[in-house]
């Protein structure tokens, strides 16, 4: 049986990837917990790497937030995931592991990049701003894989994921995405019997979202994709994937959705006086389509899980 290393199995899309794999039962999952291994530490990571015996790597762990924390601290974001990513590749290199998969994300594409946004935006514009060090972070992971492919052989391969959701996903009021804020916020007006909620923006802006099962499956699906066919639907200098469902919502269905998810019968107030954001934000999936993958979760049903979920868990959230 071979084994894998999820590194962030803690986290909302490592814990999904560890639960799938055991739920396979086709392989040992080796975790570690931040006190157990500090990733940012190299030394550490490669004395981890040394010890052990491993086949494949998912690198899910990230330091991750929202616009309010990437804004507030730009040098933490850009310096924890570098050190990251670099040390886990260089070790898994250095200690012979063939296979690796890296988890970016959709904000590596230009700001204006054409929708929905295929492989071949990456490096064609400039950035978003508000998140552009941990943008730049992902990118160079990504380079880093394609570069130990071109100079050593090495099969790690990349995969991009649109906005992800579910369970293990952070509630907090003020620095949450936009579905755990949408369910907490109308969770708490249904128990105070508010009779209305206030959300920001238009509403016109169009998303896409994927559940982070469905993350956990495709990241499987493509590692364990045969090495011929992975290169003849990538190329070295482009090797990434994007993961999605190739549709779209507009943030206003998505609203009125999540409060029927959760019971919610109040008015919905739209503040247009805060900021809408991009217009449009949806990735182009053709290649993992060709490739032999299409998701199987739809966002209401997805949706109903994500809260449920939090209802067992809310306790945490109460702080």
């Amino acid at each position: 049986m071979k084994k894998v290393f999820v590194a962030g199995h803690n986290g909302m899309v490592g814990s999904a990837i560890v639960r799938q794999l055991e739920k396979n039962g086709t392989a040992e999952v080796i975790t570690r917990t931040r006190k157990e291994l500090d990733l940012t530490n190299q030394a550490a990571v490669q004395r981890f790497f040394s010890e052990q015996t491993i086949d494949q790597v998912y690198l899910a762990a990230a330091k991750v937030g929202g616009i309010i924390a990437n804004n507030t601290y730009p040098a933490d974001f850009i310096y924890e995931n570098l050190m990251i990513q670099a040390n886990i590749i260089h070790a898994a290199h250095i200690n012979n592991v063939q296979q690796l998969l890296f988890l970016g994300s959709s904000c590596i594409y230009p700001k204006l990049a054409a929708q929905p946004m295929a492989e071949n935006a990456l490096l064609t514009g400039t950035l978003e701003p508000t998140n552009e060090p941990y943008a730049l972070a992902k990118i160079a992971g990504i380079k880093l894989c394609e570069s130990y492919h071109r100079q050593y052989g090495r099969d790690y391969r990349s995969v991009m994921p649109t906005n992800l959701y579910g369970p293990n996903d952070n509630f907090h009021p003020d620095n949450s995405h936009v579905i755990p804020a949408l369910l907490r916020r109308f969770h708490e007006a249904k128990l105070a019997n508010a009779p209305e909620v206030t959300a920001w923006g238009s509403g016109s802006p169009m998303r896409e979202f994927l559940h982070v099962d469905d993350m956990a499956v495709a990241s499987i699906f493509v590692m364990e994709l045969d090495k011929s066919t992975y290169e003849k639907h990538t190329s070295p200098m482009l090797s990434h994937i994007n993961v999605g469902t190739g549709i779209d919502c507009t943030i206003r269905e998505l609203t009125e959705t999540v409060a029927k998810v959760v019971g919610y019968s109040g008015k919905i107030v739209w503040d247009t006086t805060k900021p809408d954001g991009a217009p449009r934000k949806l990735m182009n999936v053709d290649r993992l389509r060709e490739l032999g993958w299409k998701y199987s979760i739809d966002l209401e049903s997805g949706l109903e899980g994500t809260y449920e979920w939090f209802l067992r868990n809310q306790d945490v959230f109460r702080k």
